[in-house]
């Protein structure tokens, strides 16, 4: 019999070369139904059972096939590691940050399930005028005292809303952390309101700079390899598990799942709103340009560099 539910499942199983599981997308009933059909007299847990005997399980599909292939992607996993470690033992802020999947707010269904005593009805459209408009999350994460900051917007997600997401965290938790700190450095993927190829987003990390008196480097993950980046695995994935099944009905519920985020681990976090009107398409100008005080790593250019604060001015009396 064994040898027979092999044989159906043969052209439909794929599997993990490493750990040696197996799946089919071929049901139990399914193949419960074949095995009869052959002459065995079999039902569809007994069928599950064998499967299991044979290192078969249910499995979902994964997001890990990525259309482009960096050839240095490895080598600059192997710097941020560095830079981080140095940073770390300097006392410096080591910073991990991104935006988190933005979300509707309002009685909108959320993915997942919740233990509760009846279902929780929601509308049954997901309608975005129906709701009090969407949160962007853009979170903070200490990598050395795993300690989460998350900045909700409700307007765009542009260069000069992640800097001010920047000012608010060091001025709200960063600061009393690292007091004696002048040099930062962030990990960041390379899209959004963070994308390296941006003048807004070099224009507005110059602004950082030079409010806080910091130098600030930059290490960006190459396209593909954002999933790499600490603050997807050790603060969004618990984030998104404490309000799964549950509506953000409204910011305040959003920003009450955020701060009662905690893990086995000790991980923690704040977080804050932001209501200001960030427009997209504003235009940096060539005066502007020239301010920005950039400085590339020699290694991989395109996803290293720093920024310097300009040098203040002196004031006469």
């Amino acid at each position: 019999m064994v040898k027979q539910l092999h044989a159906l499942v043969e052209d439909t199983t794929a599997g993990d070369p490493s750990s040696g599981m197996r799946w089919t997308r071929k049901s139990t009933r399914t193949l419960a139904k074949a095995l009869r059909r052959l002459g065995f007299r079999i039902g569809s847990t007994t069928v599950g059972r064998l499967l299991k005997a044979q290192k078969y399980s249910l499995r979902t599909n994964r997001k890990c096939l990525a259309r482009t292939h960096e050839p240095e992607r490895d080598r600059q996993f192997r710097y941020i590691i560095g830079q981080r470690r140095r940073f770390q033992k300097q006392g410096n802020p080591a910073v991990s940050i991104d935006t988190k999947k933005k979300e509707q707010v309002g009685l909108f269904k959320n993915p997942g399930r919740t233990w509760r005593r009846a279902p929780l009805d929601v509308w049954d459209h997901d309608f975005p005028s129906w709701g009090q408009g969407r949160g962007i999350p853009f979170g903070i994460y200490d990598t050395q005292r795993r300690t989460g900051f998350v900045v909700i917007g409700t307007s765009n997600e542009t260069g000069a809303f992640v800097a001010n997401a920047l000012n608010i965290w060091w001025q709200k938790q960063g600061r009393q952390r690292h007091p004696h700190s002048r040099h930062w450095f962030l990990e960041a993927d390379c899209g959004g309101g963070n994308n390296p190829r941006t003048w807004a987003w070099r224009w507005h990390l110059q602004q950082v700079a030079n409010r806080w008196g910091v130098a600030i480097t930059v290490a960006h993950y190459p396209p593909g390899a954002s999933k790499w980046n600490p603050i997807e695995h050790r603060l969004f994935s618990h984030i998104s598990n404490n309000w799964q099944g549950e509506p953000l009905k409204d910011y305040e519920t959003m920003l009450n799942f955020i701060r009662h985020t905690t893990t086995t681990t000790g991980v923690r976090c704040r977080a804050l709103l932001d209501t200001t009107n960030y427009p997209t398409k504003v235009k940096i100008t060539a005066d502007q340009k020239k301010q920005i005080r950039i400085t590339r790593n020699r290694i991989l250019p395109q996803w290293n560099y720093t920024v310097s604060p300009q040098p203040k001015r002196p004031t006469y009396s």
